[in-house]
């Protein structure tokens, strides 16, 4: 059987947008309406004639609802085979009427977490009817047709603009879509009750669920495919809910990056105007300064070369002044949480930089679990939003730390927590002088930190490195006191570092040795 004309349809809808109209078209096709409690009365004050679901099953709604479509009239109209000769004659013998359409969208369990009701009312909407007949309807979908999604309505009536039937190939797609829908409505309430109810940090079973937004061009490279999804639940507002307001689509790389500078810039949230260049994932330049335009120089300073073709973040609404600096080079992405209608028009002349409007900055203290795949399982951890005050740093050194070395400590270290793999970073006056990056070990991030100072003191001009009188802040403890060796030739004379290491004693008289401060911070940010 291909087509299946529809002759009765069932209606049992939450949201309840596009219901009269919808109800209005089938019965302009001759369907006969059934529904129940709240579904049928707006039909029927829509002038539409429904039959209520206890005429069908000869029983009446019970216990507040929650007993009214579980019934072998319902659940038997919905999975006979209607050519299997047995189910024909059972259909018969106990006056069951088949059901071609069965229209469900389901309690709005997640909205009721989210408005934070009791705990007995989130219960009352776990909706247990709806998801049975929309698992019964789209195993059936030979015979049966399920509609799900409200959006889907007008598609439904295309299909039965001609002869009031619908066709396999549509049928197929209304079950998956509906296979999915009652699984990620299972995988919000198996998350309440592991999460919120239960306060399981790591339940037995982890299900994670998402809806896909785009489908990509392609992944990190060509040849791999890729798209992107939000979760169905409860979750923060990132890069992946930002109004795009001009420039080409966004690719995989774009996200990666732009989510990178994005979760750094938010670390500034609130605080004085601050510019974040990333690229490749890493930052390669961060200032703050009075104005965003100066904290733009001064994080461009660090690194213009990487900086080329990368991607800048603000912490404060974008002004023409700051956007037409960044138009000065090439730029993939910038993100701001609000933008200026002047620097909307400087960037209206870049064509195909994308410019992003977050609304906000994501809480960078947010909880949630990160999740990395791996061959045969994966990978879950709490999110890295561990914080440090300067009531929490330990003088480990003969010499402590000036007034401003300990406020360059601080911001290095708050830009090291977000770069990769064996951080140095050297800062100084609110603003990153250099930063290593992605090394096999410390000393080599040390040294390349301080070949980018050096070479932006080449190219501007400047009378030294500005490594020189800097803080150096390390992700991890320097398990060797090479590193920091390296640091202090390059001219730094202030150390923030976690501590921790069998060897903190050569390190500590090392960096006395070497006229240096250091702090420890006990806590670390090794990123990979």
């Amino acid at each position: 059987m291909s087509d299946v004309v529809i002759k009765r349809a069932l209606l049992s809808v939450s949201d309840k947008s596009g219901l009269v109209e919808l109800g209005k078209a089938l019965a302009g096709h001759g369907v006969e309406l059934v529904s129940t409690g709240g579904t049928a009365k707006t039909l029927r004050e829509a002038g539409l004639e429904v039959k209520d679901i206890s005429d069908l099953t000869g029983f009446p709604e019970m216990m507040d609802g929650r007993v009214k479509t579980l019934h072998p009239k319902v659940h038997g109209g919905l999975l006979a085979v209607r050519d299997n000769p047995e189910h024909a004659a059972a259909m018969a013998a106990h006056e069951i009427g088949a059901i071609d359409l069965v229209v469900v969208n389901l309690y709005p369990f997640v909205q009721t977490v989210m408005r934070g009701a009791s705990r007995d009312e989130i219960i009352e909407n776990i909706d247990i009817g709806g998801p049975s007949m929309v698992r019964s309807a789209a195993k059936n979908h030979q015979f049966v047709t399920i509609v799900t999604d409200p959006a889907d309505y007008e598609t439904l009536l295309t299909e039965m603009a001609a002869t009031g039937a619908t066709t396999l190939e549509f049928r197929r797609k209304c079950a998956a879509k509906a296979y999915s829908a009652t699984a990620a409505y299972d995988s919000m309430i198996s998350q309440w009750f592991a999460f919120s109810d239960q306060q399981q940090l790591f339940p037995d079973m982890l299900a994670v669920n998402g809806k896909r937004v785009t489908e990509l061009r392609y992944g990190e490279n060509p040849h791999q495919m890729a798209a992107l999804y939000t979760p169905v639940g409860p979750h923060g507002h990132g890069i992946a809910q930002a109004e795009q307001l001009q420039g080409k689509e966004l690719s995989y790389n774009n996200y990666n990056d732009a989510d990178a500078a994005l979760e750094l810039c938010a670390e500034f949230r609130g605080q004085d105007p601050a510019v974040v260049i990333v690229k490749h994932a890493n930052p390669c330049g961060v200032a703050q300064a009075s104005t965003l335009l100066a904290a733009w120089h001064e994080a461009l300073a660090c690194d213009s070369v990487s900086a080329f073709g990368g991607i800048v973040a603000v912490n404060t609404e974008l002004d023409g002044l700051t956007a037409e600096a960044i138009c000065e080079i090439f730029t993939e992405v910038v993100i701001a949480p609000s933008v200026s209608e002047e620097a909307r028009a400087a960037f209206a002349q870049k064509k195909n930089l994308r410019l992003l409007v977050t609304g906000d900055l994501p809480d960078p203290r947010r909880g949630g679990l990160a999740i990395k795949p791996i061959t045969g399982g994966l990978l879950v951890q709490s999110r890295d939003n561990g914080a440090i005050s300067e009531a929490d740093l330990k003088v480990v050194t003969e010499r402590a730390p000036t007034e401003q070395e300990l406020k360059d400590c601080l911001f290095a270290w708050t830009v090291a927590r977000h770069v990769k793999s064996n951080a140095i970073v050297y800062a100084k006056d609110g603003a990153t002088a250099g930063i290593g990056a992605g090394q096999m070990n410390r000393r080599d991030s040390s040294r390349i930190a301080a070949m980018k100072a050096a070479e932006a003191a080449e190219k501007y001009g400047w009378p030294q490195s500005r490594a020189v009188g800097s803080a150096v802040a390390s992700d991890a403890f320097f398990p060797f006191a090479d590193g920091l060796l390296a640091a202090a030739e390059a001219g730094a004379t202030a150390v923030i570092q976690p501590g921790g290491s069998i060897r903190d004693d050569e390190v500590i008289a090392a960096a006395n040795k070497a006229g240096l401060a250091m702090v420890f911070t006990g806590m670390r940010h090794f990123r990979h």
